[in-house]
């Protein structure tokens, strides 16, 4: 059974490597020893700020699995009703297609309805069709069309 918590320094360097160890991740990531100063302050502004959640998701021998990060975002609308948004959610290779990401997925629900979110949502690269047809089988409804702006 996994176990799930609250990210630590000491597990940066594993969840850098999760990020950046998939096809696309490989190109926007930059993993090496030492990590670079960018990731390092990343982690401690998300770990002060007390509406950002990265979590570390733990086999029996205390070894990282997987990763995911939720936001918890307060807006006016809605009647002042909160939003959550999951990102960066990864496993580990060997441990793919063994029902893991369901099991994230799941505590991640549970934990955004005990923040009392009216909402979690999340985007998906249109590159990863397999991922769309599993978050469907979650019950996420492609509702919007999303957009960006990188800079």
């Amino acid at each position: 059974m996994a176990k799930f918590r609250k990210a630590s320094r000491n597990d940066l360097d594993t969840i850098v490597a999760l990020l950046a160890d998939d096809d696309l991740g490989s190109k926007r990531e930059l993993y090496q020893d030492p990590l670079p100063e960018s990731y390092i302050d990343a982690f401690n502004k998300i770990n002060l700020d007390p509406n950002q959640e990265l979590i570390v998701v733990e086999d029996e021998n205390q070894s990282i699995i997987g990763t995911l990060q939720l936001s918890f975002i307060q807006y006016l609308t809605y009647q002042g009703g909160i939003r959550a948004q999951i990102e960066a959610v990864r496993i580990r290779k060997e441990m793919r297609g063994k029902g893991l990401g369901r099991q994230m997925f799941e505590w991640a629900i549970n934990r955004v309805k005990k923040r009392d979110a009216h909402l979690l949502q999340l985007t998906t690269d249109k590159q990863r069709p397999e991922a769309l047809k599993f978050y469907e089988s979650l019950g996420f409804k492609a509702t919007h069309e999303g957009m960006k702006l990188h800079f």
